[in-house]
């Protein structure tokens, strides 16, 4: 599972806002033909990210490139169970990506077009927030 190497801080603010609106960037394909996209916001752990490009590659059956568009960049904390509230924050217990709506979470190519399909619909089935299937449309970079 992804996480990153020496965050400068362990604990990091919620910023829920940081979710509302439309994507701007990550939003079209740039290196497979065909992509997923989120249609809703909202937080993408690493066991997702994983989830997703297992079902993916399994598919495909190793065949054809799978790039991954997002990365867990934030620590995301709980308390323990049954302990009383106060005494700070809890421990970092995983890391998410914050996914905005519009955003391109994985690309593939080299497969056939209902492999790739097929495979991403997969990978759509483990997120937590409903995605679409997009192709690339023109052939020219």
């Amino acid at each position: 599972m992804q996480s990153p190497r020496k965050p400068k801080y362990r604990k990091q603010m919620k910023m829920v806002k940081h979710l509302r609106g439309v994507e701007t960037r990550g939003c079209q394909l740039d290196f497979g033909d065909f992509g997923l996209k989120a249609e809703e916001s909202g937080w993408m752990t690493s066991r997702h990210i994983e989830a997703g490009r297992v079902a993916m590659t399994r598919h495909a059956k190793r065949g054809g490139k799978v790039w991954i568009r997002v990365f867990p960049h934030k620590p995301r904390t709980s308390k323990p169970a049954e302990t009383r509230m106060g005494k700070g924050k809890g421990s970092p217990e995983d890391w998410v990506a914050e996914v905005r709506e519009g955003r391109i979470l994985y690309e593939i190519t080299g497969v056939e077009k209902t492999t790739a399909r097929r495979a991403l619909e997969l990978a759509a089935a483990k997120m937590p927030f409903k995605c679409t299937i997009v192709e690339r449309t023109d052939t020219l970079l």
